[in-house]
């Protein structure tokens, strides 16, 4: 393989001279979020996505190498290794590849042809072969079977058997066959998928891959999921269909080589054998793993852009907070949440029993409104969700500042209230009460809140249980560590959950944190932060620039300049003289900045830019103004609705072929890809995306299979 810098380069349009840095910094323990963020210079600029990129491309050629080192070790130990095999396992680019080349000299069970060869029959096999050229104009295979007759092999039949044995399995694991086989299937085959006789029309999930065909290079990847997944259900059958003449005219192309009818008729019976016999199969699962495979990763890139959207959802702020997990028979468990996101006191209501139950959980409600001054209601948008929201409306409606009331996306908050974390955190408190205070933590600061629950119970995602854990845990971890190191981390209010996805922090120097804090105070400056126990200057380098500090004692430990960046703002300061703590109110004057005057060895022009940028709006939330869907009172359940109704929602969940809308009548709708706009749509991402407010028209109504059809077309 040639090198791995200038091959990545070239693979991924990029200098060999920022591959090289890149790889350093990472080799040095710098994380990704760090040097995308305060590296510029050393990468040529990249971006995050570009060097996460390079790194898993890096790590997939670096494991492929060291199994390329394996191969030939294990291949030279038999003795059959040659420079030609050498120069092609050295020259993959791709595992499939490699293990094609390898599987000759891959240790194996006794097959055929091995007893064939234990037989003595290879040196006949070996002499069909030297028949099998077209300079051959007679050949009798009887006759020249006939020579390795011996007490193991009683006939000729037997003997030309077990060389057509042996030349099968030859072919068989040929690996140029094997990939145009693998390329055919993937370019022509149709994937058919039906139900079993067992299940009746109309009695399964299933019901549109009852007789359902697909292109295998056009099958979207939501839809093979699905098919596989209703195979390992035992309800689907799933086949591949191609053209088998067409491959058997290849190997026949490939192979024969003889005019003499009696080698052509060997040879194409012994092709006709091994196709069916040894390759047929292997190459359908192969096949199907390569697009499961393939499907995998774009089921998990809609996963992650939607925990994305997610998590950078828009804030309703840190404000005093009322938060209700709804219930009908257990009531409405209701937690109130300080501006810091403390909790303060929770009292259970029963608005749905009888009337002097709903009478005083209205009064229970206006007197925590009235005590805490709260601004922000917060409603879980589970059972008895929207009954809930009505009541809430119905009570502040007569109050002179009634606080903004929001129905909450509460996914997951079942897992946290029972997760180890929530019994850190609130261990005196029931399981419900834990719930809402998250719902209410969710509107407060969804990112926050979201990082204390595993991303797959967030319920973002479409067959998440279906896909490769490891890659999906991996993949997901990667997104709420750049959403976290994107917004910044307050230091002094952050959780330890939060504090572990910072850049440069594991899960003990976090903790090691929140001890130091709540034993000596608020931090007041970031250098104070190398007095952590386990947080040495490595750590502090990487994680300093991502932490913030409000009404610190320096004025720079509220943005994100990193304290190695700091004196360089002081001279910009001092030569605008302007005090170090007015630089952000003289926005005029940093427009006049001539940045090469200030650039150093260690800082340069794209570091400098981004200083500015940030003093000029210091602090800055880079997340979305806040917005949030408002349901018409008169919709609450599905028999509420009517086609061709308007009604305004929230994005739930986008997948490859739509996305799923909540509209306030427990149960979301789906607005498909043919109706999200006027135009043809490609990607539902490019349209809408988790968390945003859209309004929709009601097409279809299912209440059977409780099924909404919506669309967002004019």
């Amino acid at each position: 393989m040639q090198n791995l810098e200038q091959l990545i380069a070239q693979e991924l349009s990029l200098h060999p001279e920022q591959v090289k840095n890149a790889l350093e910094l990472f080799a040095e323990g710098a994380t990704l979020p760090f040097v995308a963020r305060y590296r510029k210079e050393r990468t040529g600029e990249m971006n995050e996505i570009q060097l996460r990129d390079l790194q898993d491309r890096y790590t997939y050629l670096t494991e492929l190498r060291d199994r390329q080192a394996v191969i030939i070790q294990a291949i030279s130990e038999q003795g059959k290794l040659t420079d030609v095999l050498q120069a092609k396992i050295e020259s993959c680019l791709q595992k499939t590849e490699l293990e094609d080349l390898y599987l000759p000299y891959r240790p194996k069970r006794r097959t055929k042809a091995a007893i064939a060869r234990e037989k003595g029959l290879e040196p006949l096999a070996e002499a069909i072969k030297a028949l099998n050229r077209p300079n051959i104009n007679t050949a009798s295979l009887p006759q020249e079977a006939a020579k390795y007759l011996s007490e193991q092999v009683k006939t000729v039949e037997e003997a030309l058997k077990g060389a057509s044995d042996i030349l099968a399995e030859e072919v068989a694991e040929n690996s140029e066959y094997r990939a145009y086989i693998r390329n055919y299937l993937i370019q022509t085959g149709v994937f058919f998928s039906k139900i079993k006789a067992a299940h009746p029309i109309g009695t399964t999930k299933f019901e549109m891959y009852r007789d359902y065909q697909a292109k295998v290079k056009a099958i979207a990847a939501h839809n093979l999921l699905a098919i596989l997944r209703g195979e390992t259900e035992e309800i689907l059958t799933l086949t591949l269909d191609f053209d088998e003449d067409h491959v058997l005219t290849y190997l026949n192309s490939q192979q024969i080589q003889a005019k003499t009818p009696a080698i052509k008729t060997f040879y194409q019976d012994m092709l006709k054998d091994t196709f069916n016999r040894l390759m047929k199969t292997s190459a359908i699962a192969s096949v199907i793993a390569e697009m499961k495979a393939w499907a995998e990763v774009e089921s998990i890139k809609t996963f992650e852009a939607n925990l994305r959207d997610l998590l950078l959802a828009a804030p309703a702020g840190m404000k005093p907070t009322l938060a209700i997990d709804p219930g009908f028979r257990t009531g409405c468990k209701s937690a109130v949440i300080s501006e810091t996101g403390k909790f303060l006191e929770y009292q259970t209501i029963f608005p749905h029993q009888a009337i002097t139950q709903r009478e005083q959980a209205a009064r229970t409600l206006r007197t925590l409104i009235e005590k805490y001054q709260i601004q922000l209601i917060a409603i879980g948008n589970g059972t008895a969700g929207r009954e809930t929201d009505s009541f809430v409306m119905e009570v502040i409606q007569g109050l002179e500042k009634p606080p903004i009331k929001v129905m909450v996306n509460e996914s997951g908050a079942s897992i946290y209230s029972a997760s180890n974390v929530a019994i850190a955190e609130f261990p005196d408190l029931d399981l419900t009460v834990r719930g809402a205070i998250s719902i209410g933590r969710r509107l407060q600061d969804p990112l926050a809140e979201l990082v204390k629950i595993d991303p797959k119970s967030i319920g973002v995602g479409q067959y998440q249980h279906d896909v490769d854990q490891k890659l999906l845990k991996k993949k997901l971890e990667e997104t709420v560590e750049s959403c976290v190191n994107f917004v910044g981390v307050d230091l002094n209010t952050a959780s330890k959950e939060l504090l572990t996805f910072v850049s440069g922090l594991s899960a003990s120097v976090a903790n090691n944190i929140i001890t130091y804090r709540n034993q000596n105070g608020a931090f007041r400056d970031r250098r104070h932060l190398l007095k952590v126990p386990k947080l040495g200057a490595k750590a502090f380098e990487q994680a300093a620039g991502f932490l913030r500090i409000r009404g610190g004692d320096h004025p720079l430990d509220n943005t994100a300049v990193h304290p190695e960046s700091y004196k360089v703002v002081e001279a910009i300061a001092r030569d605008l003289n302007v005090a170090l703590s007015d630089i952000s109110q003289a926005a005029d004057k940093l427009k006049t900045v001539n940045l090469k005057q200030y650039v150093t060895d260690a800082i340069g022009e794209p570091t400098l830019r981004d200083i500015l940028r940030e003093l000029e709006k210091p602090g800055r939330d880079p997340r979305a103004e806040f917005k949030y869907a408002t349901f018409n009172d008169a919709i609450q359940k599905i028999s509420d609705l009517q086609i061709g109704m308007e009604i305004e929602g929230i994005i739930t969940n986008v997948a490859n072929f739509g996305a799923f809308v909540d509209i306030g009548v427990h149960q979301d709708g789906l607005v498909h890809i043919s109706q999200l706009a006027d135009r043809f749509v490609s990607d539902p991402k490019q349209i809408v995306k988790v968390g945003q407010v859209v309004k929709v028209r009601v097409l279809e109504i299912n209440e059977s299979l409780k099924r909404i059809s919506l669309s967002m077309k004019l």
